[in-house]
């Protein structure tokens, strides 16, 4: 049965008390994409995993998964989806490879966000390289979901921040795509102080390293990696001021752009306080 036009289209409400029932309803069986933060994080993962499971092939699985689960208290929230995500890797890692293959395309490309955003989070194995866990992200730092979009480089940075270096040469690479979203990415997952994220204590210390990147995106035409260019040099303010100081005025003179000015605004607005 088709779902109607206004839920699709709802703006989506501001507690979690006024979500419709249909809507919430629907969101718990995965047949429709939350709309805002309210929605994302009043989604019970274990109803849902007991709508999507079955439909994927995977019914013998949802008992031990959902045992879990409850045992430790994670049904909603970013808790819930880091763990289901982990749990499914480790039961589709037990499947012959092309099978695996299928199911993690399956929650990759599932209409739900919060599926998607398990699937961002099943990618845990210890030999697969930096390089290649990167490749799997990239489809979801680029979805088109807020939510995804988020969980694609918290699934990732603690992987990013133990392999710094080589993170930040391919990453650079990441700065020059067309895409937006790619673009925020990467210099998203590596914020020194990233938000619901254990913060990356060498480029606290030493953000020069992130130059590669942060030259790259000094002048972006996007708001949405202009704000994140600012939120990334705010953070690094709070233990380098005189970076960021140096590091806006160098740019000032190099990039005479509505977009630097607005990121240069943005970087130093702690700073702007002292």
């Amino acid at each position: 049965m088709p779902i109607h036009v206004d839920i699709l289209n709802r703006k989506g409400a501001r507690k979690v008390s006024d979500i419709p029932e249909e809507v919430l309803m629907l969101l718990n069986q995965g047949e429709i994409e939350s709309v805002n933060l309210t929605e994302w994080l009043a989604i019970n993962h274990i109803t849902l995993l007991k709508n999507v499971l079955p439909k994927v092939g995977l019914h013998n699985k949802l008992e031990s998964i959902v045992s879990e689960m409850l045992k430790q208290d994670a049904e909603s929230g970013m808790k819930a989806i880091r763990l289901t995500g982990e749990l499914l890797n480790k039961v589709i890692d037990e499947e012959n490879e092309q099978k695996k293959g299928e199911l993690i395309k399956k929650f990759a490309t599932h209409p739900s966000d919060s599926v998607r955003c398990w699937a961002a989070f099943m990618n845990r194995n210890d030999d697969t390289s930096l390089e290649e866990k990167l490749a799997y992200i990239y489809a979801f730092a680029g979805d088109h979901h807020f939510g995804v979009r988020e969980i694609s480089w918290m699934s990732i940075r603690e992987d990013i921040s133990q392999n710094l270096d080589e993170s930040i040469e391919l990453l650079t690479a990441w700065a020059k795509k067309d895409d937006e979203n790619i673009r925020r990415f990467s210099i998203e997952v590596i914020r020194p102080r990233g938000v619901w994220a254990k913060h990356i204590e060498v480029l606290k210390q030493t953000p020069n390293k992130a130059l590669p990147i942060l030259n790259q995106l000094k002048s972006d035409p996007s708001k949405y990696v202009q704000d994140s260019v600012g939120n990334w040099l705010n953070d690094a303010s709070k233990t380098q001021p005189d970076f960021v100081i140096t590091l806006c005025e160098k740019w000032s003179k190099e990039s005479d752009t509505k977009a630097t000015a607005k990121i240069i605004k943005k970087a130093q607005r702690t700073i702007m306080k002292n």
